[in-house]
C-alpha cells in the first residue's frame, strides 16, 4: 500500500513541475492563474498522500486549509481579471 502512495506522490510531483513550466510560459494571465490553481490542488493531494503514508491526521487539516486558501485566492484573481479592478 505504501508503495502505491509513493508512486502516486511522484506522479503528482511530475505533474506539478509541468504545471510550473506552464505558469512560467503561459501567454495569458488566465493560463497562469489556472496553472497556479492546479499546483495548489496537487499540493493538497500530496499532503493527503503524506498523511496516508505517515498515518498522521494533522496533515489532512493542513490540506483542507491549503485548499480553502487556494480557492479564495483563485476567486480574487478571477474577479480581478474579469473586472480589471
Amino acid at each position: 500500500m505504501k508503495t502505491l502512495i509513493v508512486i502516486g506522490a511522484i506522479a503528482y510531483a511530475v505533474l506539478a513541475i509541468l504545471l510550473f513550466i506552464r505558469f512560467l510560459k503561459g501567454p495569458t494571465a488566465a493560463d497562469r492563474c489556472l496553472a497556479v490553481d492546479m499546483i495548489d490542488t496537487l499540493a493538497c493531494l500530496m499532503l493527503v498522500f503524506y498523511s496516508l503514508y505517515s498515518e498522521r491526521a494533522i496533515f489532512l487539516d493542513i490540506a483542507i486549509v491549503t485548499a480553502l486558501l487556494g480557492f479564495i485566492s483563485t476567486t480574487f484573481v478571477a474577479r480581478y481579471l474579469e473586472r480589471r479592478l
